[in-house]
């Protein structure tokens, strides 16, 4: 990145989240406020610590212990007020970052305890989303956002939600997902429910290569139909990189699924790295089916332990090289403690990537945001306009 690149403001720049969870995404204050009234115990009701608290307990390593901070956030959205507000910062949050088009995942299911029906919930964050949207536009700024109705993968609702998401297509909902325990919850546990939304043409992404690798991600384009992976970076363990002499490189040639890379490990000009990727590898690649990855999630959960331990051995550079489409996202941002301005700048910073990368995975996302073809290509159109200033 050049000097005058490195000068410019990231957050400033417009981005597009595909995968970030509602209840991932709470202001402490907000959380701390809410668990007074709903009579729930918190580790801390000071908004550094118990911000602290998220990150601390998320970066464990295991997914497990990641995902057992939500039971925390859930607990203060169980009601509709309580939804609408969580939905409104979220918006709001959103809009500070630079976000000009987001879609936030939730599962309803999860938020029942106080006696609203699923339909009820879906209308309270819609109802959130909107006064945020209207907040921001207020501000002079300008936000769209839609609904991703998740089910839980070790629950058996998954035909319950499917049609609630179909149910509120019309009124903020713009795809389905499933989420949860990968290990051991395959998504051909809701076939049925796939088939009910392909039968109903509204689209799917699909949590898979997280905590789990190929097999999952198989069984997510198979039996999910999947449109993009949520995650999918385990994807990578479908790909083998050679280390050899450039001069070899070129004598031996390459086939229809052989790239040739300077990667991680290649520090000598006279390397490079070629790539042969597997059969599922190249499905994924060369249809274009958009990989939902969150660089510093990934991390904490464990998903890229196969690679290594740090974020420089994230297999997302590879990816990203060799075509896939690679989307970059925050996950959940309380957890993580990050935004996505921050991933952008840990891209910048570990891989040294430069605003034309940045714009191409931004353009990645706007190709693979669940919305109809004229609004993807508006939404490219702008992207475009203020990562070139018309250049």
């Amino acid at each position: 990145m050049t000097a005058s690149e490195k000068a410019l403001d990231l957050q400033s720049l417009p981005k597009v989240s595909l995968h970030d969870h509602l209840d991932g995404g709470l202001r402490p204050a907000t959380i701390i406020e809410l668990a007074a009234a709903a009579g729930h115990k918190l580790p801390s009701t000071d908004p550094v610590a118990l911000a602290q608290w998220f990150r601390e307990s998320a970066d464990s390593g295991s997914l497990v212990r990641y995902l057992e901070t939500f039971d925390h956030t859930i607990a203060v959205m169980q009601t509709r007020d309580g939804l609408i507000r969580v939905a409104r910062e979220f918006v709001e949050d959103l809009a500070d970052d630079g976000v000009v088009y987001g879609e936030v995942r939730w599962a309803p299911e999860q938020h029942l305890t106080a006696g609203l029906t699923l339909d009820e919930t879906v209308e309270a964050v819609q109802e959130g989303l909107e006064a945020g949207v209207a907040s921001v536009e207020e501000s002079g700024r300008h936000i769209q956002v839609g609904q991703l109705i998740t089910a839980m993968r070790h629950a058996d609702r998954g035909q319950e939600i499917a049609e609630l998401a179909v149910r509120h297509r019309n009124s903020g909902a713009v795809g389905f997902d499933i989420a949860g325990a990968e290990e051991g919850f395959l998504p051909s546990r809701f076939k049925d429910a796939f088939t009910y939304l392909a039968e109903h043409n509204f689209p799917a992404t699909v949590h898979a290569g997280e905590a789990a690798g190929l097999e999952s991600i198989q069984d997510a384009l198979v039996h999910g139909r999947a449109q993009r992976l949520g995650h999918g970076v385990r994807i990578a363990e479908d790909i083998e990189v050679e280390y050899v002499a450039a001069e070899d490189a070129e004598e031996a040639g390459a086939d229809s699924r052989t790239a040739g890379g300077d990667f991680d490990g290649a520090d000598d000009e006279d390397t490079v790295g070629i790539v042969t990727m597997g059969e599922l590898a190249a499905w994924v690649r060369d249809r274009g089916i958009a990989l939902e990855i969150c660089p510093s999630s990934n991390l904490q959960t464990g998903a890229i332990a196969g690679f290594g331990g740090s974020i420089a051995d994230h297999p997302l550079d590879l990816l990203y090289q060799t075509g896939f489409r690679v989307t970059i996202n925050t996950d959940n941002r309380l957890m993580s403690g990050v935004t996505l301005t921050d991933e952008f700048e840990l891209l910048v910073d570990i891989f040294d990537y430069d605003l034309d990368d940045l714009l191409a995975l931004s353009l990645n996302a706007a190709e693979a945001a669940f919305l109809p073809l004229e609004d993807r290509e508006a939404l490219a159109d702008h992207l475009i306009e203020a990562y070139t200033g018309g250049r």
